[in-house]
């Protein structure tokens, strides 16, 4: 196949390929922002949102992206902070895939509000009482950081860096960048934790809520917990699905491997906590509020007692224990096996916080509220898939984002074949 160099000495595919590859996904990106143009001007009739759904497939995904963007800050927590010094070799794909997660997080939420030439009104008016005006904070300031920690990989493009100015830039940015991750790592935890929290303090609905710290409820911290235990298994997932597609080696084994051992064991002490937490809201908080847990779990094919388990043996006992096992996380079947499984625990944790916390009566008269978005919703929530690719397409194609590239792949360099 013919190449052509675009990184340094590393090839890439040609450029009608890469305009293809970008021409498709861009085909799905104008699908979504026709779908969002029509929320804006239309108004958010466009939904299948009603009184009981005034959260729904939108809220879900923003929760869970903003999840899987953990890995972003736990990995440049690992790196510049406790030192793990392996990790720079894939912290800089990690910083892209949560700047990707964070801007489609805030893409998202200004489809939500409907009216998002007056977001600002939550910075200029905020209401200090609400957990969401600091979720808005916090979101914005972690996006600028992640902005921030992306500015030097660009500045490693080939050809900016032999402008002096932006090499130097680049070189002071990256001696200050572990600054900029013990930022993030701040933010990160209070927006996470949050998010969390917003569920936790719903007296009103018994499934949400939790009993807790002070004014903090349980789910505050368990936000945090998991979006730091599933968001670098989200990074190695991406990572090896970017291996395939380009048929290269990225990042050696050892480096994946680390970060899989400890997202094993941040999972697994997650998976004890979430169990604990459960086990004390069924024995202790449901009975006063006059709740039993099969109120919760209806024999309708979304919310049975199935979820409950797939969420926390499958998708959480089960890839802690493949990751913590070293002959586990070293098969390579084994190891995207317990990616995926964690990817999907922690989105189905948000989604039931999110969708079954609207769908569960909590009166005497009420059934359970179903739920199906719309097509305009759907196309919007696949909007940031697609806005990803691109992302990562142009990154991977004019940037150095792999350190180890070269080393794993000597067939591409210096027009070898």
């Amino acid at each position: 196949m013919d190449s052509k160099i675009i990184s340094g000495e590393l090839k890439r595919c040609s450029t009608w390929q890469f305009a293809l590859w970008i021409s498709a996904a861009g085909a799905v990106l104008l699908w979504g922002v026709y779908a969002m143009l029509l929320c804006w001007f239309k108004g958010l009739n466009q939904t299948n949102m009603n009184d009981s759904y005034g959260f729904a497939l939108w809220i879900w995904a923003d929760l869970a992206i903003i999840a899987l963007g953990g890995g972003a800050f736990f990995t440049g927590f690992l790196r510049y902070i406790i030192g793990k010094d392996e990790l720079k070799n894939i912290v800089n794909y990690a910083v892209i895939i949560g700047f990707i997660c964070y801007s489609s997080a805030l893409i998202i939420l200004g489809i939500d509000v409907g009216q998002p030439i007056r977001g600002w009104f939550i910075f200029w008016h905020a209401n200090v009482h609400s957990m969401l005006t600091e979720v808005a904070f916090c979101l914005t300031c972690y996006l600028f950081v992640l902005i921030i920690e992306y500015i030097p990989i660009i500045l490693e493009n080939r050809r900016i860096d032999n402008i002096p100015f932006f090499h130097n830039l680049g070189h002071n940015m990256h001696s200050i960048m572990a600054v900029f991750a013990a930022t993030g790592v701040f933010l990160s935890f209070f927006h996470q934790g949050s998010l969390g929290g917003v569920s936790g303090v719903l007296f009103g609905r018994p499934f949400a809520y939790r009993e807790g710290v002070l004014i903090w409820p349980w789910t505050f911290f368990l936000f945090t917990w998991s979006a730091a235990a599933c968001g670098p298994c989200f990074t190695i997932l991406i990572t090896k699905i970017t291996e395939k597609i380009t048929g290269k080696r990225l990042v050696k084994d050892n480096v994946i491997e680390l970060l899989a051992k400890i997202s094993g064991w941040m999972i697994g002490t997650y998976i004890i906590a979430k169990i604990i937490d459960t086990v004390y809201w069924i024995k202790v908080t449901l009975p006063a509020t006059g709740f039993g847990l099969m109120d919760f779990y209806s024999n309708n094919p979304f919310y049975g007692i199935w979820i409950l388990v797939l969420e926390i043996v499958i998708c959480g006992i089960l890839p802690a224990l493949i990751l913590i096992s070293e002959k586990g996380r070293k098969n390579r079947y084994g190891l995207i096996i317990a990616a995926i499984l964690a990817v999907l625990g922690v989105c189905i944790n948000r989604w039931v916080l999110v969708l079954q916390v609207m769908a569960a009566p909590v009166l005497t008269f009420e059934t359970w509220q179903m739920y199906f978005p719309s097509w305009q919703e759907i196309a919007t929530t696949i909007l940031p898939l697609a806005y990803g690719i691109i992302i990562i397409s142009f990154s991977y194609r004019y940037l150095p984002v792999f350190p180890q590239e070269k080393e794993l792949n000597p067939w591409t360099i210096n027009g070898g074949k």
